[in-house]
């Protein structure tokens, strides 16, 4: 019975601990962007400083420049980080509005593994591209 009551606590933070991400603002930021190509080789490669902030309901992607920021309303998230920012997944549905106000549909899959964080975008019109960056930092919004 100590052992089921000691798997049960156990268990019981571990969950705490993922969903302390899971319900607050993240910032991921990556140093380089990647354009995947359906194979998921890279086609091509652009040096540039991209923000994702979001939480359970927006999205805000910037790359390169402010210019180019877009922004959208979730419609889907699940989250599970059993080590914060290191270990776990989001994956993220959204419908995404650039600066000329075109909406496009995305899925967002953020993984840790290792210590690293990549995050991976899809077009759901276009499956043959994709957009790929390593985080050089993942952490909450302070």
């Amino acid at each position: 019975m100590k052992k089921l009551i000691v798997l049960l606590v156990a268990l019981s933070a571990g969950s705490i601990m993922s969903f302390g991400q899971c319900d607050k603002k993240v910032i991921l930021t990556s140093s380089k962007t990647e354009y995947l190509g359906a194979d998921s080789s890279v086609q091509r490669s652009e040096d540039e400083i991209t923000t994702v902030e979001f939480d359970k309901n927006t999205i805000t992607i910037i790359p390169g420049s402010d210019d180019h920021r877009m922004a959208g309303k979730i419609t889907a998230y699940t989250c599970n980080w059993p080590v914060l920012f290191k270990e776990g997944k989001t994956v993220i549905k959204v419908v995404l509005s650039d600066v000329s106000g075109e909406n496009k549909n995305l899925t967002i899959t953020i993984t840790g593994k290792g210590g690293k964080v990549n995050l991976l975008a899809e077009i759901d019109d276009t499956p043959d591209k994709k957009i790929h960056l390593l985080a050089d930092k993942f952490e909450a919004k302070n």
